[in-house]
């Protein structure tokens, strides 16, 4: 048996908006999550001037966007964990920073794209 509450389109309904509510609160609550943000959006026209093909254009989009949904799950780890408690914890600790360690991967990961494709591009 499922679990009860909206079923269909009106539970598609209710999840756009819960992320609607997420995004709005990770723009309000994290000054990294709104950093980040403007630099894709900054990027984007980049994106679209550096890349020649389909797949290039994915490649650094996509890229891009895995940086959001990165420090959005980043945002969500610390904020549980600043709900669990203010004491120090060494649990607590590394998963804030392996949280931290993802997001700098994600970032690696775009200057890495961007990187190949540019270096294909103009070499």
């Amino acid at each position: 048996m499922g679990k009860p509450g909206a079923t269909g389109l009106r539970r598609i309904i209710n999840a756009t908006g819960y992320s609607m509510q997420g995004i709005r609160a990770a723009w309000l609550h994290e000054s990294a999550f709104r950093q980040e943000a403007m630099l894709c959006l900054i990027m984007l026209p980049f994106a679209i001037w550096l890349g020649r093909t389909p797949i290039e254009y994915a490649i650094l989009i996509g890229s891009l966007v895995i940086v959001i949904i990165v420090e959005l799950l980043n945002s969500a780890i610390e904020a549980i964990v600043d709900r669990v408690g203010d004491q120090i914890n060494e649990l607590s600790g590394r998963s804030k920073d392996m949280g931290s360690a993802a997001v700098l991967f994600s970032l690696v990961n775009v200057a890495v794209c961007w990187g190949l494709i540019a270096w294909s591009r103009f070499s």
